[in-house]
């Protein structure tokens, strides 16, 4: 089976539609999880783990409807073919050594310049991880969390960002925008002001290896190292 004829503008429609409906599922998702367990959204208390949990599952409904929305409609029905989602071998290496060369080295280099100038610099960039771990205590609760963030959340926004908006945007204005472009809307999706800079520079890095390697395996497995570093540095640090 052939794929029909793609206007080149098709993809960055689905996509916009997929990430409104998923902040809206997330936003209600969210909401009805902290209401079962009587906290307020609003609150500087830490972050029950079940209302983090809710709110991303609400967010991944609906990019990854519309990942499936564009393959079966425009694209062979594959997610192989259309997005690129395939692994091989080697991806355990590429993708472990970008995505926590990109965590230890590329971003702290990318920072470094401005903790000299400001010295709780480092303490606010970790804050918004920090409270999403904040109210993890206990073996169960650290699994649920390492899975959510370092297994699941690469795999949706791989499929996401570079599956699907990095080869729409790229098929529209070519391959160059088409990693920047999706590079500085992954991190201006994460609503992380003072990490903006970081996001998007690693976002730059899961580009160039979808785009250079055409799947998406090294970018989720630098995704899932990436995240893990994190994950495992906020946990194992208390």
């Amino acid at each position: 089976m052939h794929p029909r004829q793609t206007p080149r503008f098709v993809g960055l429609i689905e996509a916009l539609i997929a990430f409104l409906v998923g902040s809206l599922l997330s936003s209600v998702a969210a909401e009805i999880a902290a209401s079962s367990v009587g906290y307020r959204l609003t609150s500087s208390a830490p972050v029950p783990l079940v209302v983090t949990v809710s709110g991303l599952i609400g967010l991944w409904i609906g990019l990854i409807a519309g990942v499936l929305f564009y393959s079966r409609v425009w694209g062979t029905g594959s997610l192989v073919t259309d997005v690129g989602l395939s692994f091989k071998w080697w991806d355990l290496l590429v993708g472990a050594v970008a995505g926590i060369g990109t965590q230890l080295v590329l971003i702290p280099l990318l920072y470094l310049p401005f903790e000299r100038a400001d010295k709780t610099l480092n303490h606010r960039l970790s804050a918004p991880a920090k409270a999403d771990s904040a109210a993890v205590h206990g073996v169960l609760p650290v699994t649920v969390l390492v899975l959510f963030l370092a297994v699941f959340a690469p795999v949706v926004e791989e499929l996401f960002f570079r599956g699907l908006l990095l080869r729409s945007i790229a098929r529209w204005l070519g391959p160059i925008a088409g990693v920047a472009l999706s590079a500085v809307l992954f991190g201006l999706a994460h609503f992380e002001p003072l990490q903006l800079a970081g996001l998007i520079l690693f976002g730059i890095v899961l580009g160039l290896l979808a785009y250079k390697t055409e799947r998406l395996g090294p970018g989720m497995v630098a995704h899932a190292a990436f995240n893990a570093v994190t994950v495992f540095s906020l946990v194992l640090g208390r």
